[in-house]
C-alpha cells in the first residue's frame, strides 16, 4: 500500500476537509508547492488568492480556492489554515 498523507483544510470558522491523500499541491507566495508523504517539515504562506489541490487515493482530486493563510507540513501530515476556502467546481464540458 502506498504511503499517504493526513490532510486537514481549515478555514477561520470551520474544518473544510479532512482525510487521507496521496499528494497536496498549493500555491504559496514562493511558488507552487507539491507535498508527498515523507516531505520535510515546512511552513509556507499561501498565495492570495490561491488554490489547494488534494489528490486522493484512487486518482480523484478535490480543489479549493483559498484566500490567505498558511500551509504547514509536519510528520503528522499537512494542515492548510486559510482565511476562507471554497470548493472549485469542475468546468462544464461542451
Amino acid at each position: 500500500m502506498a504511503q499517504q498523507l493526513h490532510v486537514e483544510l481549515v478555514a477561520v470558522e470551520e474544518k473544510i476537509w479532512s482525510g487521507e491523500a496521496e499528494m497536496v499541491v498549493a500555491r504559496t507566495t514562493e511558488g507552487e508547492l507539491g507535498v508527498l508523504p515523507g516531505h520535510a517539515p515546512l511552513l509556507g504562506q499561501l498565495a492570495d488568492p490561491g488554490q489547494v489541490r488534494i489528490k486522493l487515493p484512487g486518482g480523484e482530486q478535490v480543489s479549493y480556492e483559498v484566500a490567505g493563510g498558511f500551509l504547514s507540513v509536519s510528520r503528522e501530515g499537512v494542515t492548510v489554515l486559510a482565511e476562507s476556502a471554497t470548493p472549485v467546481t469542475a468546468a462544464p464540458s461542451r
